[in-house]
């Protein structure tokens, strides 16, 4: 007894600091444990406030409105019947993205891939022939517009819809990045990346990125570890994904009802962004009054106004800042440039999405695992869409039959080789040996003397699907999806709307394979899974198309010079954030 006592007498002390740095912590609600020590395992709460705001990003607060054409729909679509629909509170940038920002993007995809696959750097350029019209003398935009800084604060055009959602993945990797050097927690070492070895979110939350680290790290807790850990999600540090906004999040936007609104009521109805059925301000003894409000045609060969009193200061786009922002402090949501959205075109949508956070487009993809159930190593090579390189290897071949040389049909012929071993591989589930044979057929392009071996390469790099440093993934399965009820496939574009099962040859399994089976592509519709919405007028359109419920839609690889596009972000947690409440 008295051995007990004094085992006792000596680990009390211990006992007692255990106890009192237990009770100064936080206790889980649940278990009544306390978090943030070893002794409990070491589960942590980290602190946290709320989501820090992007660069660029304005907080729309989000909610109900009508969505779809409330005026008259002079062209006869009937693609956009009005419906009450609600979206949530999210970010959205205040300007469109602009030439400097892309420059930007460039020179890092230079710096990062440009001595071993340049391709990927011409993937990324954007299209200045967008500015050719066959009865217009357009050159200086097309050597100009892209590169010269008087229009450096512009909006960026000729950029298709790929490309944007590129730049989206480029834009917050390099958010995050640096919000990780800000916090101490990496150092800025921009020579040490280059290929694969480059920062990504997705690649340091898997663990597959360490960088050149500025401190130990945050505190780890877990029993037995170093004592110190990188960030996780579970932290906040790091932001969620910038990306294009959905139709409905855009038009929200543009309308800008918050202006608008008293307690519940929305007081006044806008057909434009701004306030008034009217394109010019109507405010009456105002600095602008009987100025155009956004910059698009105010009439048949109207395209900026008469000399000495220019309206809209702009014969094509205008900086991003050249209008006053709506209620939502966004600007050019009218006019300027039309703007890429996520969603699948189907004239039908208003009948078919949701009444919440509305959306056509949704393909469910899931990380690749290895063997032993961690993430698979990323990317150490580059991934091509091998069909869509063989579709347009086999079209260059047709539209300039008649006009290639011995070398040039060789060349053809070489890399259409190059595409069928390349799908013999696929078959046998050689992913790595598939691509390598693509890039070889890339090496072949560059050693060669032909004079089309540029148009190939950059024909070829628009099929580029993953890069160097991109984590792996792949879209889910049926198999695993058994017993779900919300979804089962991966891709669910044509859901309700050209799907098998909502096609006239339901039952006809012959047909099952049909992708056109509903929309017959290229022959009465231009309406397929590749058609993406793009929304708003742009400096070339007439006023109809400046309202936001109209829609227009073309297919995801074409961008002209009228469209172009501003980023996105998911808002977590209260949808009116601190400074609102």
């Amino acid at each position: 007894m008295k051995k007990l006592i004094k085992s006792f007498s000596l680990f009390a002390p211990i006992v007692a600091i255990l106890i009192l740095a237990s009770c100064s912590k936080e206790r889980s609600g649940s278990t009544g444990w306390a978090y943030n020590t070893p002794v409990n395992g070491g589960f942590e709460k980290t602190p946290y406030l709320e989501q820090e705001t992007g660069p660029g990003l304005v907080l729309i607060e989000g909610g109900t409105f009508t969505m779809g054409r409330v005026e008259d729909d002079v062209v006869f679509g009937w693609d956009n019947i009005p419906r009450r629909v609600t979206v949530s509170s999210y970010y959205m940038d205040e300007t469109e993205v602009t030439n400097i920002f892309w420059l930007e993007y460039l020179h890092w995809l230079e710096r990062i891939y440009g001595d071993s696959y340049p391709e990927i750097v011409n993937k990324a350029l954007p299209d200045t022939l967008v500015w050719r019209e066959k009865m217009e003398y357009n050159e200086p935009y097309v050597e100009y517009y892209l590169r010269h800084p008087a229009f450096r604060d512009y909006p960026v055009v000729g950029v298709n819809w790929l490309q944007a959602n590129d730049f989206c993945a480029w834009r917050t990797d390099r958010v995050n990045e640096l919000i990780l050097i800000r916090e101490g927690l990496l150092v800025h070492n921009p020579e040490a990346q280059v290929d694969e070895d480059h920062f990504t979110t997705d690649a340091y939350f898997a663990g597959q990125y360490e960088g050149e680290k500025a401190g130990d790290g945050l505190p780890d807790f877990r029993p037995g570890s170093s004592g110190y850990r990188n960030v996780r999600m579970e932290d906040g540090i790091l932001l969620p994904r910038y990306r294009l906004p959905t139709e409905a999040e855009w038009e929200y936007a543009a309308l800008g009802l918050i202006g608008n609104s008293y307690q519940e009521l929305i007081t006044d109805r806008k057909t434009y962004p701004w306030n008034g059925h009217y394109v010019r301000n109507d405010n009456n003894g105002g600095r602008f009054y009987g100025q155009i409000n956004a910059n698009f045609v105010r009439g048949a060969g109207d395209m900026m106004g008469v000399a000495g009193a220019l309206n809209d200061n702009g014969d094509i786009t205008t900086p991003v800042y050249q209008y006053a922002p709506n209620d939502y402090g966004l600007y050019n949501m009218a006019g300027n440039v039309s703007e890429w959205v996520m969603d699948v075109y189907r004239p039908l949508s208003a009948q078919d999405k949701s009444e919440f956070r509305p959306f056509r487009g949704n393909v469910y993809q899931t990380k690749v695992l290895n063997s032993e159930g961690g993430i698979d190593d990323k990317y150490d090579y580059t991934v091509y869409d091998i069909p869509g390189v063989e579709y347009f290897l086999t079209e260059y071949g047709k539209r300039s039959a008649g006009k290639l040389t011995d070398t040039d049909q060789n060349l053809i012929d070489n890399l259409l080789n190059y595409c069928t071993q390349a799908k013999e591989d696929l078959k046998n589930r050689l992913e790595e040996e598939a691509n390598q044979r693509i890039q070889d057929g890339m090496d072949l392009i560059v050693s060669s003397d032909s004079p089309i071996a540029p148009d190939l390469r950059d024909g070829i790099a628009d099929y580029i699907e993953h890069t160097p440093g991109d984590l792996r993934v792949r879209d889910v399965t049926v198999a695993e999806n058994i017993d779900r009820r919300n979804y089962r496939t991966a891709d669910n574009i044509d859901y309700q709307d050209g799907d098998f099962e909502s096609s006239i040859y339901f039952g006809q399994e012959d047909y099952q394979t049909n992708e056109n089976r509903m929309y017959d592509w290229g022959s009465t519709t231009l309406v397929n899974n590749r058609s993406r919405v793009y929304k708003g007028g742009s400096w070339r359109d007439r006023a109809f198309w400046v309202i936001p419920g109209s829609r227009r839609f073309l297919d995801e690889r074409r961008s002209n010079s009228t469209l172009g596009f501003r980023c996105a972000m998911t808002r977590v947690g209260s949808p009116v954030g601190l400074s609102f409440e």
